[in-house]
């Protein structure tokens, strides 16, 4: 595979169109807007910027260059289940999991390969490996890509103008890059989370009425 066809694949892979059903999952921002704690462009790109840095978007960044790095199953379910674990509520346990096992489905409907159910960061990064793509590369485009999901969300429920939106996804998008580059040599010995409000966030929502998201 060329390299414009890696890109393109990662391209296909991190599409909104992709049918992981990423647009159903607000990743506790919902509830966030709700409580209006993300109320503008400015306090959404605060929001995303610890969310990124100090919670969900390192982490799986890690767990994806984890998986990325097994080479039996057995490995991997090691990953897996630590990336279970990790999840600081069931909505996030729910989110991982059934994003992961679409994909999952979908890239081995597509590309082949006997593929687990797996969360979302262990799947990509497991099936990043078996097509050869390159690891950095597939773990900048998933942050970005799951940055991009919660501006959609928050353009929706703020609302945000669509310009305002993309203007914060751009501003994140160096973010994006420079943890894809920070967790080159982190192991899963290096997880942690300080991102506490996102957490808090996300166990709340589980009780939220009226709701959109289903996390």
């Amino acid at each position: 595979m060329t390299t414009s066809a890696k890109i393109l694949t990662l391209t296909q892979w991190f599409s909104p169109s992709y049918p992981i059903g990423a647009f159903a999952y607000s990743h506790g921002l919902e509830t966030a807007i709700h409580s209006g704690e993300v109320a503008c462009a400015s306090s959404l790109k605060a929001w995303l910027s610890d969310v990124l840095e100090h919670g969900s978007g390192r982490t799986d960044c890690i767990l994806l260059r984890a998986s990325y790095s097994c080479e039996t199953n057995d490995e991997l379910q090691i990953v897996d289940d630590t990336a279970r674990a990790f999840a600081a509520s069931k909505e996030r346990v729910q989110e991982a999991f059934l994003m992961g096992q679409a994909f999952g489905k979908t890239t081995a409907a597509i590309w082949g390969g006997d593929v687990p159910d797996q969360t979302n960061a262990v799947a990509v990064g497991a099936a990043a490996r078996r097509e050869g793509l390159p690891v950095d590369l597939t773990a900048a485009m998933y942050l970005q890509s799951f940055t991009s999901n919660l501006v959609s969300a928050a353009v929706r429920l703020v609302p945000l103008g669509q310009t305002e939106g993309q203007s914060v996804l751009a501003e994140l998008t160096p973010l994006c890059d420079a943890l894809a580059a920070s967790t080159e040599s982190a192991t899963l010995d290096d997880l942690h989370s300080t991102a506490f409000l996102s957490d808090i966030a996300s166990m709340r929502h589980e009780t939220l009425q009226p709701r959109i998201f289903r996390t």
